[in-house]
């Protein structure tokens, strides 16, 4: 089951005058990529990991947003409740995606039939466009629920998978990129059936492991285990700059901000965090990530200390900085309790109140004061040049 364009869908429902339009969420710095699109933008050549600059190019009259994250984990949270209220076994893939194992269910109920009752379910009680695929594998489910998409249901029973796969193109295998599609296409392999001609020895021999698993797949094999559903372990937060820097007060001025946000986000969720991680990518995309476990803890001033510590371990001064993350996880149920040692109970109060200004107001509406300023606006002349024009105009008003 796969939400079709689940954050475009959601935005949707927040705002009915999206519909029918270009909508492409994600970052949105020429640096960013896009996380989800309409099909209306897909016409244009837009898809999912393209960066925001080609996407511009390609639908300048497209509507591009950052998105709302918190709205997609709620609804995301109301469908995996239904699914897990109805499944005998479930796997939940992604934020939008689920593998449902109905073994045993063609016996006394039939699977199709109750596959299409979770699905109007679904719709009826979130307003999402969902589509699911019925078959034999994981791998075959998927590739059913492609082609059921946008919003539709597909099945392809035992016994028609070779029919059903032998005329597509080999980029309809799941996990083929299009590189390696390419190099199939070179050497004269363009659809499933002429892939399958093919020996697994005469595969594994020119592409390895990788070409045995392609030959499989073109096979109709495929798993099927399931993962049951468990709550995340982790959680994470980045910025990816639209200027490469090496201000190390601005960077920790981002990481403090980042943390901020992920540790309003785990008193949210009554959670705990047992390990704090930060994450660099420099300019020539060398990325390192540094951890330290932690007593278990949602006090943002002691996720702060250590997010700060482990920068300042490994940060190499004067070099220029693209990404910065930081991430929480081994997470555990719970309140943060007080330590007697190292709490002040004005500090404990104090972000009782911030948590519940910022429920109340927005999470972005309150803040520390020295993140006030860490937008990335360094090295840009155009902001150099409106804070002149401010300085200007306040001695004007002086005079």
């Amino acid at each position: 089951m796969d939400l079709d364009s689940f954050f475009v869908s959601v935005e949707r429902i927040l705002d009915p005058s999206l519909i029918g339009k270009p909508v492409i969420v994600g970052g949105v710095g020429d640096r960013g990529v896009v996380s989800s699109c309409s099909y209306e933008a897909r016409k244009f050549g837009v898809h999912s990991a393209m960066n925001f600059k080609q996407a511009r190019k390609l639908c300048p009259n497209g509507i591009f947003m950052p998105g709302h994250h918190k709205e997609y984990s709620r609804y995301s949270k109301m469908v995996t409740d239904i699914v897990a209220a109805e499944a005998p076994l479930f796997e939940k893939a992604s934020i939008d995606e689920f593998y449902v194992d109905l073994t045993g269910m063609e016996k006394f109920y039939g699977c199709w039939e109750w596959s299409v009752k979770l699905r109007q379910r679904i719709i009826a009680e979130t307003q999402l466009p969902i589509s699911f695929g019925l078959s034999t594998n994981k791998m075959m489910a998927k590739m059913a629920t492609n082609e059921a998409k946008p919003n539709g249901q597909f099945m392809i029973a035992p016994g028609d998978e070779q029919a059903f796969l032998d005329p597509l193109p080999v980029g309809k295998i799941p996990f083929c990129g299009e590189k390696t599609e390419k190099r199939l296409n070179e050497k004269g392999i363009k659809t499933i059936r002429q892939l399958r001609e093919f020996s697994a020895e005469a595969l594994y021999n020119w592409m390895g492991k990788g070409g045995v698993d392609l030959w499989n797949r073109a096979h109709g094999k495929g798993s099927v285990a399931i993962q049951p559903f468990h709550e995340p372990k982790g959680m994470s937060a980045e910025r990816t700059f639209s200027k490469d820097n090496e201000d190390a007060e601005w960077l920790k001025k981002i990481l403090i901000s980042l943390t901020e946000k992920l540790g309003f986000e785990l008193r949210e969720e009554k959670k705990l965090a047992r390990c704090v991680a930060i994450k660099v990518r420099y300019t020539n995309f060398e990325t390192h990530t540094k951890q330290m476990s932690i007593e278990p803890t949602s006090n943002s001033k002691i996720l702060l200390e250590r997010v700060l510590h482990l920068f300042h371990e490994f940060h190499e001064p004067g070099r220029k900085v693209r990404l910065l993350g930081v991430r929480f996880s081994n997470l555990e149920e719970g309140h943060y309790q007080i330590n007697m040692f190292e709490d002040r109970e004005k500090d404990v109060l104090l972000y009782k109140a911030i948590d519940r200004m910022k429920s109340k107001y927005g999470k972005d509406k309150l803040m520390l004061a020295q993140n006030l300023k860490e937008e990335d606006t360094r090295n840009d002349p155009k902001a150099d040049l409106d804070k002149v024009s401010k300085r200007e105009a306040a001695k004007r008003k002086e005079k």
